[in-house]
């Protein structure tokens, strides 16, 4: 496939270690020419005749002006993370010097690579399926450890192999199909109709596993918006503070203090929380300033996926709680009650004021059960169901295709139980394949891969 697509027989070069000063930097060379274009600005060694996998110090030069002394690392193909002959040259991070050495190479006949070039090859060469290398940039743009691990599973063929699995059952099956139909004169029946059916039935639900997996996906890829709502001086900006434990947000007695959103970023047991503290939500008040800001906390409540509804447990009733409730409720607003200030109640007056009524009860001020609103908050977003060797959606391309191979597969159940001829049969069960094989690559076109590995970062 590699050879087919216009300009893949390039030797591409890139800078793989982040722009700016460092101790190093390392430069990226890939395809057939790799090794030839690096021994001409490498006089220390002859590498055309080391062997693969091999590190080499000394001085890169260009028509005999030294640049600097490097170390060369060597891939020959098909042993390389491209498939291809792979050189890095790995220098003293000075962005000058990288800039030439990048340009010395695209002097001896390189071009620059495109961004995920490198990886796209890797694909092209059969190293990587399309959702293990979409699981590298993921990985790479990782940033807590519950998305590392996810990513991670996924570059070591979890989610490929249970895509694997079932398209091999589902090929095997449709040979046998189309086998009896080459043999449809002697009425012979090769393909067990009963094993189809515990084929499809067990391909349904890993598929529908797999779609409901997908908004936890979206939670470890993207994180979680949390809105802090609540009335002026219910002690949202406390809140804040105690669950970032710094002092982010002004806290005084007056109410209205906050004018305007503050958002910052908390990371519980690997999930990314993004807490919007709001303005204070009241009915009337005269300041304009004050009137925008509100406006914004309504928007952002709307746009969260989890509501933190706190309020003072001294200013309020059980009659008015279960009225704002009532409007959440209405809203259809994931929330979750929290009762401020219980410093200065009592555990009887709470039980008396809120039968009935599940609320978590804190002191922001005090920190008191502050964890405990943290847990809360997890639970809430994963409900137990992360675990390092499980498999995610975390991927709109992937969730969109399983979801037309779980219909696809409805399609197959729904025309063997009408008991359709072998020809339709196949027909639906190919495009079931179909959908599958977008999923790992088998299927795809120059431009949908040109589209996926422009997201890359340039130098992988």
């Amino acid at each position: 496939m590699l050879g087919k697509l216009s300009g893949w027989d390039d030797t591409i070069v890139a800078l793989a270690t982040p722009q700016g000063i460092g101790a190093i930097g390392v430069v990226r060379v890939s395809g057939k020419d790799a090794i030839n274009i690096v021994n001409n600005l490498f006089p220390s060694k002859d590498l055309s005749a080391k062997p693969s996998h091999t590190l080499h110090v000394g001085m890169l030069q260009q028509k005999g002006t030294s640049i600097d002394q490097v170390v060369v690392s060597l891939f020959k193909a098909p042993s390389s993370y491209t498939g291809e002959n792979v050189v890095e040259i790995s220098s003293h991070g000075s962005p000058y010097v990288l800039e030439k050495i990048i340009g010395a190479i695209t002097a001896e006949g390189a071009r620059l690579a495109k961004p995920g070039e490198f990886t796209q090859r890797a694909f092209l060469n059969a190293k990587l399926d399309l959702t293990q290398a979409e699981a590298v940039a993921d990985l790479i743009s990782s940033n807590t450890e519950a998305s590392r691990k996810h990513a991670l599973q996924n570059i070591r063929g979890g989610f490929s192999s249970i895509l694997k699995t079932l398209r091999d059952q589902l090929l095997s099956f449709s040979a046998l199909i189309e086998l009896e139909l080459d043999f449809s004169q002697e009425d012979v029946e090769f393909a067990d109709r009963k094993r189809l059916h515990n084929i499809i039935d067990e391909a349904q639900k890993t598929t529908a596993d797999l779609l409901s997996s997908f908004t936890l996906g979206n939670v470890i890829k993207h994180g979680v918006q949390v809105a802090i709502i609540g009335k002026p001086n219910s002690g949202k900006s406390t809140l804040l503070n105690a669950l970032l434990n710094e002092n982010r947000a002004i806290v005084s007695e007056i109410a209205g203090t906050t004018r305007d959103t503050i958002e910052e970023i908390l990371n519980i047991d690997g999930i990314l929380f993004r807490l919007i503290d709001t303005a204070g939500i009241r009915q009337h008040t005269h300041d304009i300033i004050e009137n925008i800001g509100i406006e914004k906390s309504l928007e952002k409540m709307s746009q969260a996926d989890v509501v933190i509804y706190l309020f003072d447990v001294n200013e309020i009733s059980g009659e008015e709680l279960q009225i704002i409730i009532h409007e959440l409720n209405e809203k259809r607003i994931h929330y979750l009650l929290v009762g401020n200030k219980i410093d200065l109640s009592t555990d009887e007056i709470l039980a008396e004021k809120f039968s009935n009524i599940n609320v978590l009860y804190i002191s922001a001020g005090n920190k008191k059960n502050v964890e405990v609103l943290k847990q809360r908050l997890v639970d809430e977003v994963i409900g137990g169901n992360l675990k390092a060797e499980s498999t995610i959606v975390s991927n709109a391309r992937h969730y969109e295709a399983l979801r037309l191979v779980h219909q696809s597969l409805s399609d197959i159940r729904e025309g063997m139980d009408m008991n359709i001829s072998g020809d339709l049969l196949s027909l639906d069960i190919r495009r079931c394949l179909h959908y599958l094989g977008e999923i790992t690559g088998e299927i795809t076109n120059e431009d949908q891969l040109d589209y996926i590995f422009s997201k890359f970062c340039i130098g992988k």
